[in-house]
C-alpha cells in the first residue's frame, strides 16, 4: 500500500469516533453487508463517518492490508478495529455493542 493511501485511512479512523469504510455511502449502500452495519448504526442514533471504498480503487485495497481483514465493510470505533458485518451484526444483537459504546463514552440511543 502506498504512503498516500495509508495516511489517508489513519486520517479518516483518528478524525472519526466512528468510522465505517463501505460500499457506498450510509444513504447510499451498494452492498447488503455495508448496509447492514450502516443501519444498525443508524437504529442505535450514533454519529458516524461513511467512508466510501469504491470510490478510490488504493483505498478499496489498501483499507484490507491496513486492517489485515479481507472484507468490506470495516468498523473502527476510537481508531479501535472492531470487525466487518458478522461481527458487528453478532455484538448488536448480544448487547456487546452498547457495553462498548457505553465504555467508550459514545452517545447512542438507549
Amino acid at each position: 500500500m502506498d504512503q498516500l493511501t495509508n495516511d489517508l485511512i489513519k486520517s479518516e479512523i483518528e478524525n472519526n469516533e466512528i468510522c465505517l469504510f463501505m460500499k457506498g455511502t450510509p444513504d447510499a449502500p451498494q452492498c447488503g453487508f455495508s448496509m447492514a452495519v450502516a443501519n444498525i448504526l443508524k437504529i442505535m442514533e450514533v454519529k458516524f463517518k461513511g467512508v466510501n471504498i469504491l470510490e478510490n480503487q488504493s483505498l478499496r485495497e489498501g483499507i484490507k492490508v491496513f486492517s489485515d481483514w479481507p472484507t468490506i465493510p470495516q468498523l473502527y470505533i476510537n481508531q479501535e478495529f472492531i470487525g466487518g458485518c458478522d461481527i458487528v451484526k453478532e455484538i448488536y444483537e448480544n448487547g456487546e455493542l452498547k457495553k462498548l459504546l457505553d465504555a467508550k463514552n459514545i452517545s447512542y440511543k438507549k
